[in-house]
């Protein structure tokens, strides 16, 4: 591993433009001393990306940073973009329009009959920052596509000067974020005195794509392992390494990603996307018990399966260190309250 090539990263990363969001920087890495002697494995370390801050925090915050900063250059005073009602994402930047004073047209996905019925969780909040909210008759992603073009073809012909993030040409901003969270987790182990061999998060796109950048970049032995939330997704190695290539000419770094170089399990998706599993609810509840750690029903508690898997099946050397990456996510806790409880 190259300190050489740490500064070169880090140099990288600061000649970008960028709004900043965050109020917790670098986040921390902390040990989970309980929760590794109940799964009586190696030691577990937790990166707290759920707390950059940003209402309630969570990993898009970084995101925004630098596609809001795109935003500001191009003259941008109205964002459009869309995802699951429950969307972490949409969450974030309904808090960063209105921090920074832009207007927010949500069209949002209902992925249960509830979604379309209550406000709850993260779709609360999104309203609670003033985001314009339209909630699709169903979750079909092409009727969603077409309803994300209309809403800004409408807004255009109104005057508004729109930007839609995550396209194209602006997604590997999405990934450069992450590429700076692999330095920060490089450093943290190095004062930590620990060399973890995995990292294991929720991911299939930009998150992953920027960690598995930064760490190869750096010449640093932590594999990513992605778990998938998404089911149906046959391309997303070659979509993520398309991703990091493209933030690596961004940034300006000599390095060339393939597929090959990504690792990410779709086995623990269970119904579909947003729909949580039996053993990812276990999950939400001994971390909430074993650590005091509050993780989602939709993205973290899968990960945190898999790692909890691999430890069970003898697949992780109990002598080295895990490192998971928490992505945020836990106000969709109040919009899954039934299914955490067993209610339902």
């Amino acid at each position: 591993m190259s300190l050489e090539r740490e500064r070169q990263l880090e140099g990288a990363l600061a000649r970008l433009p960028r709004i900043p969001l965050a109020s917790v920087r670098p986040t921390p890495l902390e040990p989970m001393a309980r929760l590794s002697a109940q799964l009586g494995g190696p030691n577990l370390y937790i990166k707290r990306d759920d707390l950059t801050g940003l209402a309630f925090g969570g990993n898009k915050t970084r995101m925004l940073e630098f596609s809001l900063a795109q935003a500001a250059a191009v003259g941008a005073d109205t964002i459009v973009t869309g995802a699951a009602v429950q969307s972490n994402y949409c969450r974030q930047m309904a808090a960063a329009c209105a921090k920074l004073g832009l207007e927010l047209h949500l069209v949002l996905r209902p992925h249960r009959e509830i979604d379309k019925q209550e406000i709850q969780g993260n779709h609360f909040l999104q309203r609670l920052f003033g985001a314009k909210v339209t909630i699709m008759p169903d979750y079909d992603p092409s009727k969603h596509a077409v309803a994300l073009r209309d809403k800004t073809q409408e807004l255009i012909a109104a005057g508004k000067r729109v930007f839609v993030p995550r396209q194209a040409e602006t997604v590997d901003l999405d990934a450069i974020a992450y590429a700076e969270v692999a330095l920060e987790i490089v450093r943290q182990c190095r004062a930590l005195r620990i060399d973890p061999e995995y990292l294991y998060t929720a991911a299939m796109d930009t998150t992953q794509a920027g960690l598995v950048l930064g760490f190869a970049f750096m010449r640093s032995p932590i594999q990513v392992r992605g778990v998938s939330p998404f089911e149906n997704a046959p391309d997303r190695m070659e979509a993520m390494a398309r991703m990091a290539n493209q933030a690596a000419q961004r940034l300006q770094l000599d390095i060339q990603l393939s597929a090959r170089d990504f690792v990410n399990d779709d086995s623990y998706v269970g119904e579909r996307y947003a729909v949580p599993t039996p053993e990812g609810i276990q999950a939400i509840h001994l971390l909430a018990k074993s650590e005091g750690i509050l993780i989602d029903p939709v993205y973290t508690s899968k990960a945190m399966v898999k790692l909890i898997a691999d430890i069970q099946s003898g697949q992780l050397d109990k002598q080295a260190p895990v490192v998971f990456m928490h992505t945020g996510g836990a106000p969709a806790l109040f919009g899954y309250t039934r299914e955490v409880m067993g209610l339902d």
